[in-house]
């Protein structure tokens, strides 16, 4: 099994690329093959909307932006299940996070669309200030699940208050994918 974290942080010791390395550690102790991405080391431009709105990501699947998007987007594709680790930023999910995501949904939608339907996908939001818009952050996670088709297997929230027990909870979840092959 493939298992993929992209950290969606500016910062690659902070508290959601410890909470990303958490679920792969878990999963890895489980058997699975991990790899873990940092948006921050990737350049993903924002979606154009090229065309009215949509250009080849409609038709072909496709991204016309010459960037690691596509790069981003196969390794995700190949993994059995992915997770999205994103500080929460004003109640939402980091222009990393919404980078990639908007892109992503949009090439999977459309006649040549539909490869992350019924992928798993775990969503880490963690909040390193108050966690007061952990809220807002899972409703923008779960939309963009439901956008894809992806199963939404698990939606963790972490805070800088209880990191010290959420981190063995994302762990336990990274195993789990694993060993219980998640199914809806």
């Amino acid at each position: 099994m493939k298992i993929v974290a992209v950290n969606a942080s500016a910062n690659k010791d902070g508290l959601t690329a410890m909470c990303a390395t958490a679920f792969l550690a878990g999963a890895e102790e489980a058997g699975a093959q991990v790899n873990l991405i940092h948006l921050k080391d990737c350049e993903i431009e924002r979606c154009r909307m090229c065309v009215n709105g949509w250009g080849t990501c409609r038709e072909l699947a496709t991204c016309v932006i010459a960037d690691d998007f596509e790069r981003v987007r196969r390794e995700i594709l190949a993994a059995d299940a992915w997770v999205l680790a994103t500080p929460v930023y004003f109640g939402d999910l980091s222009e990393l996070a919404k980078a990639l995501m908007d892109r992503l949904r949009r090439c999977n939608i459309g006649s040549r669309g539909g490869q992350l339907k019924a992928k798993d996908f775990v969503a880490i939001a963690a909040a390193g200030g108050s966690g007061r818009g952990l809220g807002t952050c899972d409703e923008a996670l779960e939309r963009l699940a439901g956008h894809t088709g992806m199963r939404l297997a698990d939606l963790i929230n972490v805070t800088r208050r209880n990191k010290l027990y959420k981190v063995d909870t994302i762990k336990a979840a990274g195993r789990a994918i694993v060993e219980q092959a998640w199914e809806e």
